[in-house]
């Protein structure tokens, strides 16, 4: 025997409102950022691959899944970086059939110039208490994996 549909519930307005707003901030982030690298001579893909790469070396697979992209793209970013002396290959410690991207010394202080530029990552947040951005943290890490939180 079926079972009965029950219907979608209508999102109140203060959810909407959240949704409206959690829209805003991700625009005005990508918004600053894509000007951050612009003013590094980066495309907005470009700085993000050089920022995941300042935290750790990762093959190519993992960057194209955590850029939610083909490894084509990645393989020519990549490219791009590296003829600027911005990131280097190596083998993996591990396998060494697997190359690893790496960010050099100058790709890791692009990176940091880039974070130290985000103003709206950085000045929003200052103006609140560390009990609020705990609890804004929080939130998020909830949002994004409520089997874990």
């Amino acid at each position: 025997m079926a079972t009965p549909r029950t219907a979608p519930r209508r999102p109140d307005t203060l959810t909407l409102e959240v949704v409206e707003l959690i829209g805003a901030v991700v625009a005005r982030y990508h918004e600053e950022y894509e000007e951050a690298a612009a003013g590094h001579a980066l495309t907005g893909a470009q700085a993000r691959l050089l920022s995941l790469l300042s935290l750790e070396p990762l093959p190519m697979r993992r960057l194209a899944q955590r850029l939610k992209c083909e490894p084509s793209n990645v393989t020519g970013i990549v490219d791009r970086l590296e003829a600027r002396g911005l990131v280097e290959r190596r083998p993996d410690p591990a396998d060494r059939r697997v190359k690893l991207a790496a960010a050099t010394a100058e790709g890791r202080r692009v990176a940091r110039s880039l974070q130290e530029s985000l103003r709206f990552a950085r000045e929003p947040l200052a103006g609140l208490s560390d009990q609020e951005r705990v609890a804004l943290r929080d939130a998020l890490r909830h949002m994004l994996d409520p089997e874990n939180y």
